[in-house]
């Protein structure tokens, strides 16, 4: 049950001493207005401030808002003293120290001070007054800050606001710039798609390319793949293996080619993950996350749970002790596949650089050399990344989406679309995963901008044609026979394997990451980890066919039908005796690349997880199949079997390629949960409208079947474990109590009174914005209250930044408030310092509930509104604030505790 309102906070008349002390400091001299002056303002329009900024600092998204640019990525964020630590020395620069002697006259805070003034009420126009009110929106600092979460509602705001200024114009031009500003969106995702086609034709024909060399070279050219070299030809003369360039033979030529394939495994897997390695960023210890890649095994650290049932609220010396015990956190933005940290930052989740220029080009180069090690990874993940990156930088050609969060995502949610498109040619398939796996918002412009994108995507990378096959990817097939009704149970059973396989490869990664991936030098050094399982890939995959091939490859001769690879010589078509010894030979396979895909997943290189579980699946659906197929050339008489045609042909009954492909999409969705988007995708790789039934039970059967095992897929897996600040807005908690429950004991360092004065000292505004730094809450607030009652609340980064541009903080006051009773004299020759105005920084309209209100709307407030925090009111009086992140965490020890989480 919730505990009385009385327990919440005491009374804040004892605490807000300490702010009223300091504004009335007589050892100071106060540059507060008195009577006889002229309230002024150093504050500039944002034009003129942007005028001011050297070209060299002008505030982007590769800005390093909290730390320096150079080098490794560091961003320090640490205790109250020194200053340094905690001001954003980049954000500012000398040369914009502005005077203070700027004329407020006509300012929105001078025209509501002189509105409500008794000796001084000129006529206020109400257009001025109306322009006033958007200015308030307009932003000055235009970018979110490093670890922070984005404000939906303020972007929605402030886009709005430009629109119905774009639109005023009647005229012809701005009936132009109206026009082009609804283009650049689809200008924006076009280019997006072209650029993430020509990626992806480069990371296919690369890595096709250095695949082979580790089994030898091309005489036309050592950089053709041994597919190009040979062409259509039985006895290949051009390609010589290692062992005839060393002059080996016979049984020493067969050592000598294992030797050069192990040893270019892992110098190749070495070099990926050293390109990796360059993008090493570290994460602040205050920042409450285990790491930003995929690492299973990462430490959690969350801050600790509530004592005693009572709401933690540190004091600044117990939050300084926290931040001087707790260690810094590095990540690799260029390491696993991106697809859970694409997903936590579309979802609100700021993180400067992981989407930046050095991240795409370092990944696209490091997965060419992953790939090509014969690692078990896949492309197809890195991919949505990639592409992701793409639509990050590509949205700096537009202010329109570079100065604006909320409509940057709607482009990333495009970008990572695409990414799936030119990864299973399957455009339809990528918008159905950008709407069920990663996008946060999805309205539906952005439905159809995505899809435009991943047709742009798909054509572009189709010219191309990266496989001289007219084939976007490698692994598409066609059936040209219908399934059997008899064969629905084979393949709703075949749902089941895939489903459990798929869980059951998330509980051994974990396993596997919490015990080896956890001992100390392992953990200090993540290169000796790659190096370790390239060597343990080449000394057990090199001696069978299947685990040797490349996973597209491997994927492709699985679900390909007979009559295609019947001169192949694989092995995959035998005859009648024949079955038992390939059904073995598969079996051997599935064991090996199921344990290196469980070891291989996490490691530090970029590696995707959705063709190797899929190739795990198509082994298993293979042998399967040619089970079936054994049983029907076996007992052809049995009733089941008796519509089967018997003319000599193996796959005139039983297609065991279909049974590997079902099985693979079975796998994938045991592994990730996809249900629509797999089934799509299944049905784009094969074009066969024939099989969509087979393929969705089987997804269906799958997702079912791993729900049961393991609730959650790889990727929220991740997301949990990692303490990612990602509100699920999928599935919501049963909740059982009130607001009032997780609000936090209100403290002085986390209000601003302003019942005695509306100027407050700026030493004393910098106090309470470093003891929200220590707490972790770099994007957490402040809130302003007059007599208990909430007037506003000004964000902490805007806090920070109008905090930077003072001259002197020891001798400033800063306004804090609009509604200001004002009856002084105004002596227009008054040259006194005057105190800055923060009203621009300051929200006056937050959202604030009621202490009692219950948890599922502060859920739909938090999810549909996207808010960073909500202000918690207890009869009309301030109570508290609670954060985005604070409640996050708060469902997070719900689902510990056994509450079940329900789809929304």
């Amino acid at each position: 049950m919730p505990r009385s309102t009385s327990s919440y906070h005491p009374s804040l008349q004892q605490e807000n001493e300490d702010d009223s002390l300091a504004s009335t400091n007589a050892s100071l001299a106060p540059c507060s207005p008195t009577a006889t002056r002229r309230l002024q303002s150093a504050r500039t329009s944002e034009l003129d401030l942007r005028n001011r900024l050297p070209s060299r600092l002008l505030i982007e998204e590769h800005s390093s808002l909290l730390a320096n640019a150079d080098g490794v990525q560091s961003y320090s964020s640490g205790p109250a003293t020194p200053r340094g630590r905690f001001s954003r020395n980049q954000s500012i620069s000398g040369s914009l120290r502005l005077p203070k002697h700027h004329s407020r006259v006509g300012s929105w805070g001078a025209r509501l001070a002189t509105a409500l003034g008794s000796e001084r009420r000129p006529t206020i126009p109400e257009e001025s007054l109306e322009d006033s009110k958007a200015s308030i929106w307009v932003d000055e600092r235009v970018w979110y800050d490093q670890f922070t979460s984005t404000d939906w509602v303020h972007d929605s705001i402030a886009d709005a606001f430009r629109v119905r200024d774009l639109r005023s114009r009647k005229d012809l031009r701005g009936r132009l710039y109206a026009w082009f500003d609804g283009a650049q969106g689809w200008f924006l995702v076009a280019v997006i798609g072209c650029i993430t086609a020509c990626v992806a034709y480069f990371v296919d024909v690369t890595e096709t390319s250095i695949f082979d060399i580790k089994q030898g070279y091309c005489t036309n050219g050592w950089y053709f793949s041994k597919r190009k070299c040979c062409f259509e030809e039985n006895v290949c003369t051009t390609w010589r293996s290692w062992a005839e360039v060393m002059n080996f033979t016979g049984e020493a030529g067969r050592w000598a080619d294992f030797t050069a394939y192990v040893l270019f495994v892992v110098i190749l897997a070495t070099a990926s993950c050293a390109l990796t390695l360059t993008t090493k960023t570290v994460v602040p210890s205050s920042i409450s996350l285990s790491t930003l890649d995929e690492n299973l095994g990462a430490d959690n650290r969350s801050r600790r749970g509530d004592v005693d049932g009572q709401k933690r609220s540190p004091s600044p010396t117990q939050a300084m002790t926290e931040f001087e015990n707790s260690s810094m956190t590095t990540y690799y933005s260029a390491a696993g596949s991106g697809v859970a940290e694409v997903k936590v930052m579309l979802s609100g989740f700021v993180l400067h650089g992981y989407l930046g220029v050095k991240t795409l080009i370092v990944k696209t180069l490091a997965l060419v050399l992953s790939v090509a090690s014969g690692l078990s990874v896949g492309k197809e993940g890195p991919f949505v990344h990639i592409a992701t990156c793409v639509g990050n930088v590509a949205c700096r050609m537009s202010s329109k989406y570079s100065r604006n969060d909320g409509k940057r995502r709607e482009v990333l949610s495009a970008s990572a679309a695409s990414g799936v498109a030119v990864a299973f040619g399957a455009p339809i398939g990528g918008v159905l995963f950008s709407l069920e796996e990663v996008s946060y918002y999805f309205p539906p412009k952005t439905l159809f901008r995505t899809f435009f994108c991943c047709i742009v995507a798909a054509l572009s990378l189709k010219f191309l044609n990266p496989y001289a096959t007219g084939k976007i990817v490698m692994f598409e097939v066609r059936y040209i026979r219908d399934w059997r009704f008899f064969e629905m149970i084979v393949f709703i059973f075949l749902g089941i394997l895939g489903g459990a396989a798929g869980a059951l490869f998330i509980k051994a990664s974990r396993f596997w990451a919490q015990t080896f991936r956890r001992i100390p030098i392992i953990k200090k050094r993540p290169m000796l980890e790659v190096a370790l399982v390239a060597l343990i890939t080449g000394l057990v995959s090199f001696w069978n066919r299947y685990t040797k091939l490349a996973v597209t490859e491997l994927l492709l001769e699985l679900a390909s039908p007979c009559s295609q690879n019947d001169n192949a010589g694989t092995g995959l078509c035998p005859r009648e005796d024949q079955i038992p010894e390939v059904i073995q030979y598969l079996l051997v396979a599935f064991v090996i690349k199921s344990f290196l895909t469980t070891i291989t997943f996490g490691i530090k290189v970029p590696a995707g997880i959705y063709v190797p579980s899929m190739v795990v699946g198509g082994l298993l659906g293979r042998i399967v199949g040619h089970t079936m197929q054994y049983l029907v050339l076996q007992y052809p008489d049995a009733a089941i079997f008796k519509n089967c045609p018997n003319n000599g042909d193996l796959e005139s009954c039983v297609t065991p390629g279909v049974y590997a492909l079902v099985a693979a999409g079975a796998t994938m969705c045991g592994v990730t949960r996809l249900s629509v988007t797999l089934a799509v995708i299944l049905f784009e790789l094969t074009g066969s409208l024939d099989h969509v039934l087979p393929f969705s039970l089987s997804v269906l059967v799958s997702k079912w079947t791993a729900d049961a095992i393991e609730p959650l897929s790889i990727y929220d897996l991740l997301t949990d474990m990692n303490s990612y600040p990602f509100l699920d807005n999928k599935m919501k908690p049963v909740f059982t109590t009130e607001l009032g429950d997780i609000t936090p004991r209100l403290r002085k360092e986390r209000i601003i009174d302003i019942s005695n004065s509306p100027l407050v000292p700026a030493r004393v505004l910098r106090r309470k914005l470093e003891y929200l730094h220590t707490a972790g809450e770099l994007d957490g607030g402040l809130a302003v209250v007059r007599h208990g009652v909430l007037v506003g609340l000004i964000p902490a980064p805007d806090l920070e930044f109008a905090l930077d541009k003072l001259d002197n903080e020891e001798s400033c006051q800063c306004l804090m408030a609009t509604h200001i009773p004002w009856n002084g004299l105004d002596d227009e020759d008054e040259e006194e310092a005057d105190p800055t105005d923060f009203t621009p920084y300051i929200d006056p309209a937050p959202v604030a509930l009621d202490i009692h209100s219950p948890m599922d709307l502060v859920y739909q407030c938090f999810v549909k509104l996207g808010l960073r925090y909500i202000c918690v009111l207890r009869d009309g009086h301030y109570a508290g604030l609670v954060h985005k992140k604070t409640f996050v965490k708060y469902i997070k020890e719900l689902e510990e505790r056994g509450n079940t989480a329900a789809p929304v």
